[in-house]
């Protein structure tokens, strides 16, 4: 994925100025494209030059703010990305091959980082539940709700299968 279609997408869903943009994206699509404020900003530059969104100042606000919109080139480009075949991700984390040099030559003290890690996704998973009971419980789903649950379906899954696996490393590290 490029980070100028996770953008578009966010501001076809909500036309809105860079800091708003970078806001939301923190708390949506964030939690799987991870992007820096000042790369949503290089971004949107690079964008409004490539004629995929327009921006006009907001009235009333401070100077220079600027809200973003997709222009037609934009959602062309967004529709032209999105039916590109696309190689699924592969796993690429540094603590496969701490656990490998463990397995190679002896134990290097990796329990703590593993509990550290344990917590960390513990807390992801109940960022996402908690997500999933705000916005997802209750009343049946727009289609466009339903493809968002499935997103986060997808977070939970994979924050449920780390919990598991790093309890198993942590339960295999304590044996030596």
């Amino acid at each position: 994925m490029s980070l100028p279609h996770a953008l578009l997408t966010s501001i076809v869903e909500k036309p809105c100025s860079g800091y708003d943009l970078a806001r939301r994206f923190d708390k949506s699509i964030g939690y799987f494209w991870h992007a820096t404020h000042q790369q949503i900003y290089r971004e949107l530059a690079r964008m409004e030059e490539q004629g995929w969104v327009s921006s006009t100042e907001v009235e009333g606000g401070r100077a220079g703010k600027r809200k973003f919109e997709v222009l037609p080139a934009g959602r062309a480009e967004l529709r032209r990305w999105a039916v590109e075949s696309s190689a699924p991700m592969k796993l690429r984390d540094d603590m496969m091959v701490k656990l490998r040099a463990d397995a190679a030559i002896g134990p290097l003290g990796l329990i703590e980082e593993f509990e550290r890690r344990l917590t960390m996704h513990e807390q992801e998973l109940q960022t996402y539940k908690d997500i999933e009971q705000r916005d997802f419980s209750g009343a049946e789903l727009s289609r466009e709700a339903q493809l968002r649950y499935l997103i986060l379906k997808a977070g939970i899954s994979f924050e449920e299968g780390r919990v598991q696996w790093t309890r198993e490393a942590l339960a295999t590290l304590r044996q030596t």
